[in-house]
């Protein structure tokens, strides 16, 4: 396991320790053994010695490797050098080593992208949840940093929720695509083993075919998983970065949970810093820039080469626990987020009225005004609104125009979005009859 402690949830980081590769790698030899024994190569007694053949000890592993330079040679004599040496002959019959490798890996992969949908799935209830929680809490969008007109927190939050579910999708299909093995013998040919036993041993680990094996697994298999992995965190980073903007001192709309140890610094003790939020963004710069190794694997030498390997070792065990990691803190935060629907309130009164300008503008046109005569008079006493500190109705009745309490409420923007929350009941029910199934 590569990636460092801090990032990652135990449930993930054992999938990719050495101690559950050389069980899963094991469990490929038996699993072979097995399906040799019905092909008639194997006889049953060997077949016993090799279903009983402990796994080998990582440290034991090690040492075979300090002499023979090679991780699946060192393993295969770790593990049958407790055979007697009939049976042990038979482990590994007419295979290359990466049928071992890439097959274990395929399995390895699944179990991990399910760890990871399972996450997903959590926030992306959790978004939906709290979108619906919060249709109604009026807030004020913002273009550019700037103030624009008013919409709800529930809104904000449904568009990560469909985000999410697109995420949700590409995981999805990038999962069925590293989810095969091959056990195909050297460079592909099925020259020294039967088709049979590829078919039986992923059959048992619930894995696909590589439709036309090399040597290995194709590697575009994985760069689609590293840049579902990286799209994904990026997801995850629009919105852990809004929560962050939103908890700006100035704006103080949202509040991240923290723990009663919390501390937010070491010199100001009354610092409340979006450590959290932060934390997603940053590590959603991991998984792009781990997505960019994966596409340059994926051109290997004619039938194999070894370039791979290293990358792999880091890329794939560290994106798919930062992955995991990063959607479990989001639904962490989620779930804890405070909303301060009064400080929203004042926030959209803070500019004396400005955001109700194309409110003002449609409707001197519908009233007759021409378009660029109303847009130029607005504009000027919005202008003068922002620069003299008045207010939006001011700077118009200055200018001949009476604006009613109703143009200056933020409902009256709201009162055409049924269709969307129709869009996002529908996700909901969506969801809650993928779990009741």
């Amino acid at each position: 396991m590569s990636l460092i402690e801090r990032y990652s949830c135990p449930e993930m980081a054992e999938l990719w320790t050495d101690e559950r590769k050389y069980a899963t790698w094991a469990r490929v030899e038996v699993l072979a053994s097995t399906a040799q024994a019905e092909l008639g190569v194997v006889d049953r007694t060997a077949l016993e010695d090799i279903r009983n053949a402990p796994v080998p000890s990582v440290s034991r592993v090690r040492e075979l490797e300090l002499t023979r330079d090679h991780e699946i040679l060192a393993f295969l004599a770790a593990y049958t050098e407790t055979m007697p040496a009939a049976s042990a002959r038979w482990v590994h019959h007419g295979m290359t080593s990466y049928d071992v490798v890439d097959t274990a890996l395929g399995f390895t992969l699944a179990r991990s992208c399910d760890l990871v949908l399972n996450a997903a799935r959590t926030f992306l209830e959790l978004l939906t949840a709290r979108a619906l929680e919060h249709w109604d809490t009026v807030c004020v969008a913002r273009t550019h940093g700037v103030h624009a007109e008013p919409t709800t927190f529930g809104q904000k939050l449904a568009v990560h929720a469909f985000a999410m579910h697109r995420g949700v999708e590409r995981l999805t299909a990038a999962r069925a695509a590293v989810a095969v093995g091959t056990l195909s013998g050297p460079v592909g040919t099925y020259a020294h083993i039967s088709p049979y036993v590829e078919e039986f041993v992923c059959g048992e680990l619930g894995l696909g075919i590589e439709d036309m094996p090399t040597q290995v697994v194709a590697r575009d298999r994985h760069a689609e998983l590293l840049s579902a992995l990286a799209v994904t965190g990026a997801v995850v980073e629009q919105f852990a970065l809004e929560m962050r903007m939103l908890q700006r001192t100035e704006v103080g709309e949202v509040d991240e949970p923290r723990t009663s140890a919390y501390q937010g610094s070491s010199a100001m003790p009354h610092k409340r810093n979006p450590t959290t939020s932060e934390r997603l963004c940053g590590l959603a710069r991991i998984l792009r820039s781990n997505a960019g190794a994966g596409y340059e694997n994926v051109a290997l030498w004619h039938e194999r080469d070894l370039a791979h390997s290293s990358v792999e070792r880091i890329v794939l065990p560290d994106s798919l626990t930062v992955a995991h990691y990063q959607l479990v803190s989001a639904a962490g935060l989620l779930s804890g987020l405070r909303v301060f629907p009064e400080r929203m309130a004042r926030n959209i009164d803070a500019t004396r009225g400005l955001v109700y300008s194309s409110e003002v503008f449609v409707d001197l046109v519908a009233r007759g005004r021409d378009q660029e005569e109303a847009y130029r008079l607005v504009q000027a006493a919005a202008t003068e609104a922002w620069e003299t500190g008045s207010t939006l109705a001011a700077g118009l009745a200055a200018r001949g125009v009476e604006v009613s309490a109703d143009q200056l409420d933020p409902r009256r923007f709201l009162g055409n979005r049924d269709h969307l929350k129709a869009r996002l009941s529908r996700l909901s029910k969506e969801l809650q009859s993928h779990v009741e199934v």
